[in-house]
């Protein structure tokens, strides 16, 4: 290889890599936490800047026309893998390729793609997977755009889908993928764990067994991606059950600030591959400014979500038992609650418990409406994992659109609350909703 090959080969994709290793110290293999702060990135092709800078370019300069067509090579598909160099800013771009490296670090994931919005990521994804005649196998409930996406856009092509309660055991799902094999080719199994917005744990690792033993006979059985947005990345980690793509709003707990929209598919790099194919051709993936952003939320993501997590569990213990509240959806409680299947679940599949939670109020629309129009620290607004806390009337916003027949079967009800805690003063927090519920 000449010395002018070999820079062509490396020059485009040196300024994202690090030098030496940024994974060890010694023998110490370094915490994501830690790999944050610098991984994937060399400030010496930087001009020595500590921070990646922004690169807003739509395009790159190739060293020579050979650069280039290989480039193209990989992002057309003819060498998959995607560019081995920057091409333009529709398929990669420095920005992305770090916050890239650095989201597939948490989970120990062979490669990550970032997207425009979690709804980009999950749409890109039923596309690359699915063609007409085919089965999705899905749990329910999922965020509405989601089951919007499968039933009501991908069914207009001929897409087909089976469903079981996210809190099925192994008997329920097989009977369900056994009928989805009857129906044409499955070509995905998609989980979203804990359902949006009840809080349901899904059996990981029962999905994995039901798909291996009910497409034992097939080379390629369909593949199991998962909604991780509620846990991950530091409070579960589904590719160690059994799950092959995992799908993230990052405008939740990775963006953690309410100031961007993103999202993000992790995953083996067969899979990664396919999907960016497609993400190459319908141009979702996140812009600079956007990665650039994400790269400075993960450097507290634990931190954050940490913090909101202990918050959640005073929160949590001071409405468990209040005379106005039903019932609190937290996972923290399972053990209590005496739901067995969902305390093994969470046993097995979860580091801990979150920071978002369903509080179920006595009564219906009007007490959930009262409870949060009394809100004064907690912001009445959809979105959840940001450092603020905040709350919404899923039936009434985020699943207004999905059938009330099936919101009812779901359990999505009208007195149904959903809580995302944030950072702030715990013993705050209680005294907002202490407040609140004397309104209902």
């Amino acid at each position: 290889m000449t010395d002018e090959t070999e820079a062509d080969l490396t020059g485009a994709t040196a300024r994202r890599r690090p030098k030496a290793s940024a994974e060890r110290i010694g023998d110490r293999k370094l915490k994501p936490s830690t790999m944050m702060m610098g991984y994937g990135y060399d400030p010496t092709l930087s001009e020595g800047s500590l921070k990646p800078p922004i690169f807003l370019t739509s395009t790159f300069v190739f060293p020579n026309a050979a650069a280039g067509k290989r480039h193209f090579e990989g992002v057309t598909g003819k060498r998959p893998g995607g560019a081995e160099g920057l091409v333009y800013s529709r398929f990669n771009g420095p920005n992305q390729e770090i916050l890239e490296d650095r989201l597939a670090i948490w989970e120990e994931a062979e490669d990550a793609l970032a997207f425009s919005s979690g709804m980009s990521a999950i749409a890109t994804l039923f596309l690359a997977m699915t063609k007409p005649g085919d089965t999705i196998v899905h749990s329910g409930p999922l965020y509405a755009a989601t089951e919007t996406l499968i039933a009501r856009i991908l069914g207009r092509f001929g897409v087909k889908w089976l469903d079981f309660p996210a809190g099925a055991s192994r008997e329920e799902i097989d009977a369900v993928m056994i009928e989805a094999r009857k129906t044409g080719d499955v070509a995905l199994i998609y989980l979203e764990s804990p359902a949006n917005p009840t809080n349901a744990l899904v059996d990981v690792e029962a999905v994995a067994a039901a798909r291996d033993a009910i497409f034992a006979d097939l080379t390629d059985k369909p593949p199991i991606a998962i909604d991780n947005t509620f846990l991950g990345p530091v409070w579960a980690q589904p590719l160690r059950q059994g799950a092959d793509i995992v799908v993230y709003s990052l405008t939740k707990y990775a963006g953690g600030h309410s100031d961007l929209v993103a999202g993000g598919v992790l995953g083996n790099k067969a899979h990664i591959n396919t999907i960016r194919a497609m993400r190459n051709t319908i141009g979702t993936i996140c812009d600079p400014h956007t990665a650039w952003m994400l790269l400075r939320s993960l450097e507290t993501l634990e931190l954050r979500m940490t913090r909101a997590g202990e918050n959640a569990a005073k929160v949590c213990a001071f409405l468990n038992g209040h005379p106005k509240v039903e019932k609190v959806g937290y996972l923290g409680f399972l053990e209590q609650q005496d739901d067995a299947r969902q305390a093994d679940i969470y046993r097995r599949h979860c580091i801990g418990a979150g920071s978002t939670f369903s509080l179920y109020l006595k009564g219906g629309e009007t007490e959930a409406f009262a409870f949060l129009d009394a809100l004064k620290i907690a912001k009445l607004a959809v979105s959840l994992g940001g450092t603020e806390t905040l709350a919404s009337a899923p039936a009434a916003m985020t699943h207004l659109s999905v059938p009330e027949a099936r919101k009812q079967a779901l359990g999505i009800t009208d007195n149904l609350v959903r809580i995302s805690i944030g950072v702030e003063d715990a013993d705050d927090l209680i005294a907002d909703f202490e407040e609140a519920l004397k309104a209902v």
